[in-house]
């Protein structure tokens, strides 16, 4: 894998498993959208940018800085993704998965807009918190301005725990707006460090996660694996018991993929959500 700056971004030459509309719409991201030529546009940590993949090579539109500041590590270049999904093919099952998969990477995002957009992601469908992740940022995130638009990005904790839940009525989200400024104002006032918790292990992460208002093990493994980048976090929803009861056993532990269970849980997630294992 190479990194050639060009005159509107970074080329990356020879990526192996990078696949783009596996990356993001496999649900652990909410800020991306392809237009008719599937490149895609988002915005992470208060910037924009724009990526298309076109054989093995990748071109992301942004600033040189920002490639070394952001995108290369948002996108975990630098992980041999290749080598982990050979490891995890364990059995027929997995390598089925693994394969089917194969393209999918965890994004490094911030670890407060995971947390946030997973309370709002409870009992939701991807179009509707996509807009209420929207609305919320138009709202109350930072304006500005790239790649020819204008940008709006997450709103920080601090923001979002001056607010009363009456304040984000306009995003329509029910009755998660509470659990939102909940942990907004556990992150601000230091009750919830998630720098620190970053550095840590997932069961101490997870265990400080779930005394927030509204979050329990589904959205507190979302928030270690897609937040905090443990690889190790299993999130649990009803596609992945649906795949551990048709093809794991009773005695499934995912300890078995570790250090890397939460890249298995998405090979295995998204095999079982597109039908394909049927």
């Amino acid at each position: 894998m190479e990194f050639l700056k060009t005159g509107t971004g970074v080329a990356v030459t020879g990526v192996c498993d990078f696949d783009l509309p596996r990356i993001f719409e496999c649900g652990q991201c909410f800020r991306w959208d392809p237009d008719e030529n599937g490149v895609y546009t988002g915005v992470a940590f208060g910037r924009a940018a724009k990526i298309e993949k076109h054989g093995d090579d990748i071109l992301i539109t942004c600033t040189g800085d920002d490639f070394e500041n952001i995108w290369r590590g948002y996108f975990d270049l630098d992980l041999d993704y290749a080598g982990i999904r050979r490891s995890l093919c364990i059995n027929d099952y997995m390598c089925a998965a693994a394969e089917f998969g194969a393209g999918i990477r965890i994004l490094r995002q911030d670890p407060w807009e995971a947390l946030c957009s997973f309370i709002i992601s409870q009992c939701n469908n991807i179009p509707r918190i996509k807009k209420i992740i929207e609305t919320l940022c138009g709202l109350y995130g930072s304006r500005f301005s790239a790649l020819g638009g204008e940008f709006y990005a997450f709103p920080d904790a601090e923001t979002l725990a001056s607010l009363s839940p009456d304040d984000l009525a306009p995003l329509r989200c029910g009755y998660r707006a509470p659990y939102i400024i909940d942990a907004a104002r556990a992150v601000s006032e230091g009750r919830i460090d998630l720098c620190s918790l970053s550095k840590g292990d997932p069961e101490t992460a997870l265990k400080s996660l779930k005394t927030l208002n509204g979050v329990g093990d589904k959205v507190a493994n979302c928030a270690v694996l897609f937040g905090l980048h443990m690889l190790d976090a299993f999130p649990v929803d009803v596609w992945m018991k649906r795949a551990i009861s048709n093809h794991c056993g009773p005695d499934f532990d995912p300890s078995v993929f570790s250090p890397y269970a939460g890249i298995a849980q998405q090979y295995m997630f998204y095999y079982e959500r597109s039908g394909a294992s049927d």
